[in-house]
């Protein structure tokens, strides 16, 4: 994928004529182009030259963006404002000199200059040199006009362009007439245009500038990340304290932090302790705290103390710049909503010139006057407006996109933003994304005689050299308690069961309930209690020293503290909400019923997720939610994919939306935020088409015969300005939306489990041993077609099987028996 800067175009037909010439490209395979950040993307193998000479060819110019100066471009910087503000400024000295030569006298009494005063020829004369010179000044039009009519692809300044030169040589028309002493006209019945053909310029030009300030106002949230990142840094060469540019760290680097400076790399604390600001990447307020071995990222703030660092990232690779990345990636890619306005702005303008022609034909021929019929057409050319449909669509995609970066969430394409908001069912992954992804211990129970400390301590001095992640939630929770560790000698390791170590003249053993009972005497309090955590979805792990029970230690993944909150935002969303997790059933429907999830699918094997997508995604709109890498294939065919932002590299990438936050809170917030600019960006294509098909009839004089109403050029100018500013400015609204407020969310029609006629049969199966079984049963019988979910368990030997078509019994016990187990019978 390379990206572009486009320069020349000022309208959706532009933009249009733009990707037209630039897919007609052999080699390329997509491109889109934005009207907003005058930008283009394109996939393919088509070498740069040939992109850019296509361009060339269509009227436009192009560079690559791989100029990093051209690609920090925006039109306030780049000197567009300053531009078309001094262009507006001069139009309007001449213009008020105009407008009192034409208007003054007749509207307001107002006196001419002696050698004026009753001579409609020098009037006319002057009010010529006016106009030529506002003309002049916004010949911008004239020359982009032109120029795109000659390569057949006429835009709005053809639009302007067209109407203004009509209504200037119509006057000049008249000017030599009323000059000629052969056929002088009368002169008391003359009136010029000139004063339209300068108000049209000023008028466009007023809504030229209002429309790039607005269009500027959507990349602030762009623009302020780009500005947080520092401009120096402080490193360490040759032993001695260097200020260097930021841009010059290097891989490797050692940089020092002091209070109240910028972080210039991604890096790793190496000496010191502070508070770091990360509200710019994370939108998190509160300052985290850091010391050595922890990350740091670039543009984030030093609050309190010293810090020094290695650089692991710098330019590009910093966390920052990709933020910055991925946001210009999303604003300059295209909506497939969009493609309504694409389609129209193809074909609207050379429409508006037939109308403007048809109009001007109409009137004369039902007997109106030349200079009426002129007027009428005109007012049909100015008024129309390709601009607001060009920006309808990625306006609001560059606000949303911003807005969501500044809250952590970060979209890759327009795509993505726009499908987020009509999803109707949300898988989840458990562990990292529902779960903390990490044991931890959250109780502990001593036999009769034995202190906490005593079992503690043992447990920790058995499982300090174990590499088993049940074994880490100890050893992390007796560091946390302070414990010291004791030496052990003969560790083993006893696969599936547990561990076993002397420790002095001790034998220390830890592990499974079944592996405990052959070593020592439970009682039976505690294997009740066991079974009641196990139930609840915490693993028990039972401890014992020379055969005598010590106690036992429940560990489990436990639920981050946000993810019951964000599951019911998306039940009271109207979305679905679907658990994987390659879990036995027992705890996985423990952790399910405590988050509160509608459908829990336990025994799914690391490379049967993606499968499982599939079939949900036969139900609706699927949004897929992971951090590991085996996630990656399930992000990737969900219809949106999300990435927690502490995850794995490789589920970063293959999914459509990361939340840098980690927090699964964000997930509602995106779909808020997809939602609200859906909104908008049906609010602004819905203004643009109904400003065009409104306004083009009334220009026309459509409603002339009938209501008496129509339209002046000067006036139909004005409305053309203000129809791109007020798309523009709605888009702006997005600004004010609060994505993480819960209480307006609208519920949306959705298709759950218990709301459709569901078929149950019972299937009786031999020969079932194990979880491993039942995960067998369960994804041979979820593989039918019209079997929504099977409840397999080895215990009871029985497959409840829930079905949506009408299946028979022998296909069902087909599929069982195809995997050497015995169905005894259905119910």
């Amino acid at each position: 994928m390379k990206q572009y800067h486009v320069t020349g175009m000022s309208c959706a037909a532009c933009s249009a004529r733009v990707e037209k010439a630039v897919k007609g490209v052999a080699g390329v395979t997509e491109c889109s182009v934005s009207l907003l950040t005058n930008s283009m993307i394109v996939e393919g193998t088509a070498s740069e030259d040939a992109v850019i000479a296509a361009v060339t060819a269509a009227g436009y110019g192009a560079a690559s963006k791989e100029n990093k100066s051209v690609d920090r471009q925006d039109p306030q910087e780049n000197g567009q404002m300053h531009l078309l503000r001094s262009r507006l400024i001069s139009s309007l000295v001449f213009l008020i000199g105009l407008m009192y030569l034409s208007m003054g006298p007749m509207l307001w009494n107002l006196p001419l200059p002696a050698f004026l005063e009753g001579n409609i020829a020098a009037q006319g004369l002057m009010q010529l040199l006016l106009t030529v010179a506002i003309m002049v000044i916004n010949g911008k039009f004239f020359i982009s006009g032109s120029r795109s009519l000659l390569h057949r692809a006429p835009n709005m300044d053809t639009l302007v362009a067209l109407g203004a030169s009509a209504a200037f040589l119509y006057s000049v028309v008249l000017l030599f007439a009323v000059t000629d002493p052969v056929h002088s006209m009368n002169s008391e019945h003359v009136h010029f245009y000139f004063d339209s053909a300068g108000m049209i310029l000023t008028l466009i030009t007023v809504g030229k500038l209002l429309e790039e300030r607005s269009k500027g106002k959507t990349t602030d949230a762009l623009r302020s990340l780009m500005d947080l990142a520092p401009k120096t840094a402080v490193v360490l060469r040759n032993g001695k304290e260097t200020e260097i540019q930021a841009a010059q760290v290097r891989k490797g680097d050692i940089f020092l932090v002091r209070p109240g400076a910028s972080i210039p790399a991604d890096g790793i604390v190496l000496e010191g302790q502070s508070a770091v600001d990360e509200s710019a990447l994370t939108g998190e307020s509160i300052p985290i705290d850091k010391e050595k071995g922890d990350s740091v990222s670039a543009a984030t703030l030093n609050c309190s103390g010293f810090l020094k660092c290695e650089a692991v990232r710098v330019g590009e690779d910093t966390s920052i710049s990709r933020i910055i990345e991925l946001v210009r990636e999303a604003s300059a890619t295209k909506a497939p909503i969009a493609r309504i306005a694409d389609k129209a702005a193809g074909i609207f303008v050379p429409c508006v010139i037939g109308i403007a022609l048809l109009t001007f034909l109409i009137w004369l021929v039902v007997g109106a006057q030349f200079s009426d019929a002129l007027s009428r057409s005109i007012s049909v050319l100015v008024i129309s407006c390709p601009c607001a449909l060009g920006l309808a669509t990625p306006v609001a995609i560059m606000v949303g996109s911003g807005k969501g970066a500044g809250n952590g969430i970060l979209f890759k394409t327009a795509a993505s933003l726009e499908h987020c908001g009509k999803i109707t069912i949300a898988a989840l992954d458990k562990t990292g994304t529902i779960t903390e992804g990490k044991p931890q211990v959250v109780g502990i129970y001593p036999s009769d005689h034995v202190t906490e400390q005593e079992l503690l301590s043992a447990a920790y001095a058995l499982e300090q050299h174990s590499e088993h992640p049940l074994a880490r939630a100890i050893t992390s929770y007796a560091v946390e308690k302070g414990l010291e560790a004791q030496e052990v000698t003969d560790f083993t390791a006893i696969t599936g069961s547990g561990v076993s170590a002397i420790l002095g003249n001790d034998t220390l053993l830890g592990g499974s309930r079944k592996f405990m009972e052959k070593q020592a005497s439970i009682p039976d309090c505690v294997l009740t209690d066991a079974h009641r955590l196990a139930e609840e979805g915490y693993t028990p792990l039972f401890f014992s020293r020379n055969n005598e029970f010590l106690g036992m230690i429940a560990v489990a993944d436990t639920m981050k503290n946000e993810s019951t909150q964000a599951i019911r935002e998306l039940h009271n969303m109207g979305i679905r909400t679907v658990m994987l997790t390659g879990d036995n059933e027992r705890t996985a429907n423990a952790i399910g019923n405590l988050a509160g999830v509608d459908e829990v699918i336990a025994g799914v094997l690391p490379d049967e997720k993606e499968s499982v997508i599939r079939r949900l995604k036969t139900e609706g709109k699927v949004l897929m939610v992971g951090d590991g890498i085996n996630d990656a294939p399930a992000l990737t065919s969900a219809d949106v994919g999300i990435a927690i932002g502490a995850g794995t590299d490789i589920a970063v990438d293959a999914a459509d939306v990361i939340l840098v936050k980690s927090r699964l809170t964000d997930v509602p917030a995106a779909i808020r935020l997809s939602r609200a600019v859906l909104r908008n960006i049906k609010q602004n294509l819905f203004w643009a088409f109904a400003y065009n098909i409104v306004g083009i009839p009334l220009a026309a004089g459509v409603w002339i015969p009938i209501f008496g109403w129509e339209m002046n050029p000067m006036f139909c100018a004005a409305a053309m300005s203000l129809s791109s500013f007020c798309v523009v400015s709605n888009a702006l609204r997005l600004n004010l939306c609060d994505i993480h407020r819960s209480d307006k969310d609208k519920t949306i029609k959705k298709l759950r489990n218990k709301e459709k006629k569901m078929m149950t049969k019972t299937l009786n199966i031999e020969g079932m041993m194990c979880p491993h079984c039942e995960a067998t049963v369960k994804k041979a019988l979820e593989a039918i077609e019209g079997v929504e979910s099977a409840e397999v368990s080895h215990k009871d030997g029985t497959a409840k099987v829930s079905l949506n078509l009408q299946i028979d019994d022998a296909v069902l016990k087909k599929a069982v028996e195809d995997k050497d187990f015995t169905v005894k019978g259905i119910q």
